[in-house]
């Protein structure tokens, strides 16, 4: 019989009385011969038990110009991407011993790497204007725990949310922003995710347009959503402008934060079909829809540490 307490990754099995740790190894670098058995025998050497591994060898974009892992010039190369979920004997002393050993390791395959306890949740603060759905829609999830996460606050220019976040027990922040305000109300934001030891903040229908200096300072850990008619129709009312083209499909598009506008890393898309009979409120919804599910998957995939950034690319192994 095995106990298990999910916040802290900390198993304790009755029958062999000894404790002992899941942890998700995340990791990123040039493929070589082997790295799927060097990684599967440190682990191996160290008594673990691998419970899910998933891993993608992306060979379609081989730089014929680049230093290979062995060294020579010109050797041909693709990118390797490993996500690996195990359990591990002794308690939360292992961690620091892992990280230790597997440094070496990483270092000489020239791996980005990340290592968490499994089950662990992220901090995450959470940006929203006026409209609420995407909101509501991650209080809900975090609430009855389907998202790993620990929202530490809701930060709005407008006091609209402010009894939501409230009620749910999550501190609420009103940062209102005009052009005037902007560096004060992003100075603002950063000492906020230093304050709360922010790892995600999320844009939940945050509808202003973030600094290049803010979004540089945010790399890799801020998510956005936007509707997937972007860039065919910008500006007010696009779900109206969509009816008068007579779309067929509407859609969601999730994806960190660049200084491109809208056009980040794509983590999560979903889309449904419609036809001739929706009118444009019938299209509000279906896009509504469409939003929460895709940021709810976005946010759940990276704090599940499966969403790995290569370049304007993401590897999402699920």
């Amino acid at each position: 019989m095995t106990t298990t307490h999910h916040k802290t990754g900390q198993w304790f099995s009755a029958e062999a009385g000894e404790r002992s740790s899941q942890y998700v190894l995340t990791l990123d670098c040039p493929d070589s011969t082997g790295l799927v058995h060097t990684v599967s025998g440190f682990l191996l050497e160290r008594g673990a038990d691998i419970i899910d591994n998933l891993q993608f060898s992306d060979r379609r974009h081989l730089d014929q110009g680049a230093v290979g892992a062995s060294g020579h010039q010109g050797e041909p190369k693709g990118h390797f991407f490993m996500r690996i979920h195990f359990e591990a004997p002794g308690g939360a002393e292992s961690e620091t011993m892992l990280r230790e050993q597997f440094q070496p390791l990483a270092q000489e395959a020239g791996m980005r790497w990340q290592l968490r306890p499994h089950g662990a949740k992220r901090r995450v603060l959470i940006m929203v204007s006026k409209f609420e759905h995407c909101l509501n829609d991650l209080l809900f999830r975090t609430r009855t725990g389907e998202l790993p996460v620990d929202i530490v606050a809701v930060v709005s220019n407008h006091l609209d949310h402010e009894r939501l976040a409230q009620w749910h027990g999550i501190p609420f922040f009103h940062v209102p922003i005009s052009a005037a305000t902007k560096p004060a109300a992003e100075a603002r934001l950063l000492e906020l995710v230093d304050e709360l030891d922010v790892e995600l903040v999320v844009l939940a229908r945050y509808m202003q347009v973030l600094s290049d200096d803010l979004t540089r300072k945010l790399d890799g850990r801020a998510i956005n959503i936007h509707h997937s008619f972007l860039p065919s129709f910008k500006g007010a009312k696009p779900y109206h402008q969509a009816y008068a083209r007579g779309v067929k499909t509407v859609g969601a598009t999730a994806h960190y934060v660049n200084s491109e506008l809208d056009e980040g890393p794509i983590i999560s898309q979903q889309i449904v079909e419609v036809d001739h009979t929706f009118g444009p409120d019938d299209l509000v919804a279906a896009g509504r829809d469409t939003e929460c599910k895709a940021l709810s998957n976005a946010v759940q995939w990276h704090c599940e540490g499966r969403v790995i950034l290569h370049g304007n690319r993401t590897v999402v192994l699920r």
